[in-house]
């Protein structure tokens, strides 16, 4: 398949700039593998689950990743930390007038930053006293993707968070774990849905567009990942009970997927770069939750492996003529089961 075929309409307006009044308020979008599409609401997902099946959140915890400083010469730069290195190092994206050079120097708040050289299109930062982290407490704002057209508020230091969040890393949301709240997670329990947390540490490339027509062609950007022992066990129960392993959202997948490279699913930790595409064969993951995604995007691609290229582009079309909220603030889509090959 091709890069272009991946693509989709997308009015401007029903790219959400927003979250929901409430987590759950957002609207759920059912792809059954039999029974084609239908409308529904996010408070319904409790009652499309059954008991003994296993729900898989990503826990990473979004860093306050963007910063704002001068170079030494008084230019503007605009920094996006994409991976602490050490306390004091670290990669990231830099954005100014001209690209900085090797030992350029930049003043975030009272804090000086070395530019140390080049990995990529990523830069290697050095601080010269202090940790990344006080930084980014200090100075950080929340990395609002680039299609949310505004700058980021004092409510996104909670709602681009998922309310589980735990292990700092990420640049982006995980955003299918976005909808949930303390009571939805409590109705869940209270019927029998059981649930296990992997960490992706999800990346600014999330959001790099594919660059080539070829998909054999695209490397796939790293990112972090961690899928403990105690998630595999989980995964055994699960399976010897008839439950099913549900993936709140494409993070998830992918680290589970990972995980499993070998056909079972065995504790990892380390990088990534699956890159899953139509025709790929799943062996943990049975459901899927996520958000609607970029057109053209990587998101969107394993999401067509998951339900059916046709299918999923189907309820995408359905989506727009719907008037669905796209993206990281927007609704959600439920397939309730992998294609069959």
């Amino acid at each position: 398949m091709q890069t272009s075929d991946f693509n989709y309409d997308l009015p401007e307006e029903l790219v959400a700039q927003y979250p929901a009044a409430n987590r759950v308020d957002s609207r759920l979008l059912v792809l059954d593998p039999r029974q084609g599409t239908r409308d529904a609401v996010f408070t319904d997902f409790p009652g499309l689950l059954r008991a003994g099946d296993l729900l898989v959140f990503n826990d990473t915890r979004v860093m306050a990743a963007r910063l704002y400083g001068r170079k030494e010469t008084g230019g503007r730069v605009e920094i996006l930390l994409e991976r602490l290195l050490t306390d004091g190092t670290a990669l990231a994206q830099v954005r100014a007038s001209k690209a900085p050079k090797a030992g350029t120097r930049i003043q975030v708040g009272d804090a000086w930053l070395t530019v140390e050289g080049r990995d990529s299109d990523m830069f290697l930062l050095s601080l010269q006293d202090g940790f990344f982290t006080q930084l980014m407490d200090t100075h950080g704002h929340m990395p609002l993707p680039p299609y949310i057209r505004r700058e980021d508020e004092s409510f996104d230091e909670s709602r681009y968070q998922t309310v589980y969040a735990q292990n700092e890393g990420s640049v982006a949301a995980p955003t299918a774990g976005l909808h949930f709240d303390e009571h939805l997670l409590e109705k869940l329990s209270q019927n029998g849905v059981d649930t296990a947390q992997v960490t992706l540490h999800v990346g600014a490339g999330t959001f790099q567009p594919v660059r080539v027509e070829n998909l054999d062609e695209h490397v796939m950007h790293a990112e972090w990942v961690e899928v403990p022992e105690a998630v595999c066990h989980k995964i055994e129960q699960t399976r010897s009970r008839g439950g099913r392993v549900i993936a709140v959202g494409t993070t998830s997948v992918r680290s589970l997927e990972t995980a499993a490279a070998d056909g079972e699913c065995k504790p990892y930790r380390g990088d990534t770069r699956l890159f899953i595409t139509p025709g790929y064969s799943f062996k943990v993951v049975d459901a899927l939750l996520t958000n609607f995604h970029l057109p053209e995007s990587t998101l969107l691609m394993l999401v067509c492996a998951f339900g059916g290229y046709k299918p999923v582009m189907k309820a995408y079309r359905h989506a727009v003529e719907n008037r669905y909220r796209f993206f990281s603030y927007g609704d959600a889509m439920f397939l309730t089961g992998r294609r069959q090959a």
